[in-house]
C-alpha cells in the first residue's frame, strides 16, 4: 500500500523538535525513535507518522498504528485522529469504521478540528455509525468555527441547500468565502460559483485559478465537467485550463475531453450548480 497522502495540516509536525525531515530524514527518524522509546509523547505520535509515511524509516503501517494508539491512549489528540484514519482506511489493519469513529470521538472531545471533520464525514454518510445529518452539521459547524477550511465549505453547502437547517444563501456564501480564504480548493470553487452568479468575473477567475492549482484529479474532473456544462463565455479560457490540467494528470478520456471545442453561452445564462 502506498503513502497515505494526508493534507499537510492533518499530519503531525516536527517543528517542536527543530528537526529537518526533508534534508536529514534518517537522522530525524533515529532521534524520534530514541525519544519515543523514552516515553516522549510527541515523539511517539511522530514515530507513528513517519512509519505511516515511510520517511527516514521503512514504511510499516501496522507499527505506525501501534504507536498512534499508544500516544492516543496517553491523550495525544492528533495521534487519536491518525489512529482513526488508519482504521477508516485500513492502513496497517483491517478497516473498521466503528473503531475509527471511536478514535475520532476521542480526539473531537479534545477539540481537534480534523477529528470533528472526520467524524462528521462518517456521521453524514452513516459509515460505522448511525447516519444523522443534523449531528453531522453540528460537527462540521464546530470544526468550521475552529478555523477548519474544509468544514467551512460544507457548512456553506448545508446552508445553501437547506439541509437540516433553514436555507440561508447569504450566510452560506460567507462560509464559502471564508473557506476559500482559508485555502480549501473546494471552498474556492464554491465561492467562485457565487462570484460567477454575480458576474464578478475578475474575482471569480482568481478563485478558480487557486482551486485549479490546489485540487486533486477527482475534484478537477468534477469541476471541469461543471464548467463545461455551464458554457460561460467570460471564463472559457479558465474552463480550458481545467480540461488541460485533467489531461495532464489524468488518462486518455481526459485527453479526449480536452481536445473537444468548448461551446459557450451568453453571460445572462451563466451559472455553476
Amino acid at each position: 500500500m502506498g503513502a497515505h497522502h494526508l493534507h499537510r495540516d492533518e499530519a503531525l509536525s516536527l517543528d517542536q523538535f527543530g528537526l529537518d525531515l526533508e534534508e536529514h530524514p534518517r537522522r530525524a527518524a533515529r532521534w524520534i525513535i530514541h525519544a519515543a522509546s523514552q516515553g516522549e509523547l510527541e515523539a511517539q505520535a511522530l514515530l507513528g507518522q513517519i512509519l505511516l509515511d515511510g520517511r527516514g524509516i521503512e514504511q510499516d503501517q501496522a507499527l505506525a498504528l501501534q504507536w498512534f494508539s499508544i500516544a492516543a491512549e496517553r491523550g495525544h489528540a492528533m495521534a487519536a485522529n491518525m489512529a482513526g484514519r488508519c482504521h477508516e482506511h485500513g492502513w496497517g489493519c483491517v478497516a473498521d469504521l466503528s473503531r475509527a469513529a471511536r478514535y475520532y470521538r476521542k480526539a473531537a472531545g479534545q477539540g481537534l478540528d480534523w477529528s470533528l471533520y472526520n467524524l462528521a464525514n462518517l456521521v453524514a454518510t452513516g459509515r460505522g455509525v448511525a447516519q444523522d445529518q443534523a449531528s453531522a452539521f453540528a460537527l462540521y459547524r464546530r470544526a468550521a468555527e475552529l478555523g477548519h477550511a474544509k468544514s467551512m465549505n460544507l457548512v456553506g453547502r448545508y446552508l445553501e441547500e437547506g439541509l437540516m437547517v433553514p436555507a440561508d444563501r447569504a450566510t452560506a456564501w460567507d462560509w464559502y468565502r471564508r473557506s476559500a480564504e482559508a485555502g480549501d480548493f473546494r471552498g474556492q470553487f464554491s465561492y467562485a460559483a457565487v462570484l460567477i452568479s454575480e458576474q464578478r468575473w475578475d474575482d471569480a477567475r482568481h478563485w478558480l485559478i487557486q482551486a485549479l492549482s490546489l485540487g486533486h484529479l477527482k475534484f478537477l474532473r468534477k469541476a471541469r465537467d461543471e464548467l463545461l456544462a455551464a458554457k460561460i463565455a467570460p471564463i472559457a479560457d479558465i474552463t480550458a485550463k481545467y480540461a488541460a490540467r485533467c489531461a495532464e494528470i489524468g488518462d486518455q478520456s481526459d485527453t479526449q475531453i480536452a481536445a473537444r471545442p468548448a461551446a459557450t453561452q451568453p453571460v445572462a445564462d451563466a451559472r455553476i450548480t
